[in-house]
């Protein structure tokens, strides 16, 4: 039985976590750099340890004194949230030998899944649909072009063991195949310390649609709908919502199963995302599955009532997922805004720094996970997350204006942040009308709300 989890990680998700242990009884014990003192996970945690100073080289990524803090501490599980050592095999194989539960999938599991190159090799074997391109990594630049003259151009070179859009490169043509080779692997191996690349066929004015799964320990393996993540910014996402709104019920089905056969052949454990491109005539194509809770896992707790965080704890401690899980019904439509730290007015320029104003939007259908507060000083040493907005409403249609009336409500003064640029995705036509794309960012026209200033 789990009594106590260690949360290896920090911010909004740590505070999340926090209050999921709480309705379960769980002991939290909250680890913290010098530069997070005053955050809000250490102050709701029942225990709190420094594990170092402010870079995350030296504190929340530093294995052995997160493990060391576990032991001082007695918990017998660590929750690694999202980022940092959420999908890091090594890492959950020292929870296990150092007897703890690590709550996320095995470390098996994350190895399979977490190179890209692999995980597609493993998603052809059981019929899940891929991109055409190489069968798994390539060997150098001159098996690299004949690959790619083979399945054509426009194309994707991705780094296989990446994520975040990192070791990305989209290639136009056979002029442009080397630099980008050269800048992609310089840039993985800086990022993953592994410079092997893959290449897929690009799909042009795909959507990017991932499926929410979550295993238990006893072989039952269920999907919770879809979410449409395709407002993003260099392949960093930006707006999320479920359900998509180009995808219809026996659309949902398919892809939905397909995902639920991608984790039965992993025998995954716990929430998931199985992550596809669709493409303008609804093919849809696997592109990596995410072994960790997603930041955007709050819309779909929306329309389906399911406190995923409970639930991946519960399956951590041998629980058997709910049998009403079963072909769960989507109720409602649910947005979320990621509020980031950052100036759209100068080419996104990270911002950290005291907030000498906070207020919460509220109201009917509104919802914010967020760890700042009034006088917070957000450090310059980890990402730009402030919070995210999540509205939900009866129909698309309401989760828009309910969006567009938190974005109007939000306060948050002394650092700029994306909020104005929200605003003017929320109220862009084709935004309205579910008319975008992956590429809606390249050719969107950003006008600054003149009201916030």
């Amino acid at each position: 039985m789990i009594n106590k989890v260690l949360i290896a990680n920090r911010g909004e998700i740590a505070l999340r976590i926090i209050r999921a242990c709480k309705e379960l009884d769980i002991s939290t014990v909250a680890v913290y750099s010098t530069a997070d003192e005053l955050s809000l996970h250490v102050k709701y945690a029942d225990e709190a340890v420094c594990i170092g100073p402010p870079a995350s080289n030296r504190s929340y990524l530093k294995k052995s004194q997160i493990i060391s803090a576990a032991e001082v501490t007695n918990a017998d599980a660590i929750h690694p949230g999202y980022g940092f050592f959420a999908e890091n095999a090594e890492f959950a194989e020292m929870c296990l030998e150092h007897g703890m539960e690590f709550i996320g999938p095995d470390p098996e599991v994350i190895n399979a899944m977490g190179n890209k190159a692999r995980a597609r090799k493993k998603m052809q074997e059981v019929d899940v649909p891929v991109i055409p391109g190489s069968e798994g990594v390539v060997a150098d630049y001159e098996a690299l072009k004949e690959t790619a003259k083979e399945i054509g151009y426009p194309l994707l070179l991705k780094a296989s063991a990446g994520g975040g859009g990192r070791g990305m490169r989209i290639v136009q043509n056979p002029g442009g195949l080397q630099n980008a080779y050269d800048a992609a692997r310089s840039e993985a191996e800086a990022a993953f310390g592994d410079p092997a690349m893959y290449i897929e066929k690009m799909i042009l004015e795909a959507k990017h649609i991932e499926v929410q799964i979550m295993g238990d320990k006893h072989g039952n393996v269920v999907h919770l709908g879809e979410r449409d993540c395709s407002i993003q910014r260099r392949h960093q996402k930006m707006i999320e919502e479920s359900p998509s709104p180009v995808v219809d019920q026996d659309l949902r089905q398919h892809m939905g199963q397909k995902a639920v056969e991608a984790a039965e052949a992993v025998n995954y454990v716990g929430p998931g995302t199985v992550e596809f491109l669709l493409d303008k005539d609804n093919n849809f194509y696997f592109i990596e599955m995410n072994t960790r809770i997603q930041v955007e896992h709050p819309v779909t707790e929306m329309v389906t009532g399911y406190d995923i965080v409970k639930g991946q704890i519960e399956v951590a401690n041998g629980e058997k997922l709910p049998p009403e899980l079963e072909n769960i019904e989507l109720k409602g439509h649910s947005i979320e805004c990621r509020i980031n730290a950052e100036d759209p007015d100068n080419n996104f320029r990270p911002c950290p720094g005291k907030i000498e104003s906070f207020h919460m939007p509220g109201g009917p259908g509104i919802r914010m996970d967020t760890h700042i507060y009034d006088d917070y000083v957000m450090p310059s040493h980890y990402d730009s997350l402030l919070g995210k907005l999540i509205t939900h409403g009866r129909t698309r249609e309401e989760a828009i204006k309910r969006m567009e009336r938190a974005l109007d409500e939000i306060v948050i003064e002394g650092i700029h942040t994306i909020i104005p640029l929200h605003q003017s995705i929320i109220k862009n036509t084709k935004f309205q009308d579910g008319n975008f794309h992956t590429g809606f960012m390249d050719t969107f026209k950003y006008k600054r709300n003149k009201k916030r200033g």
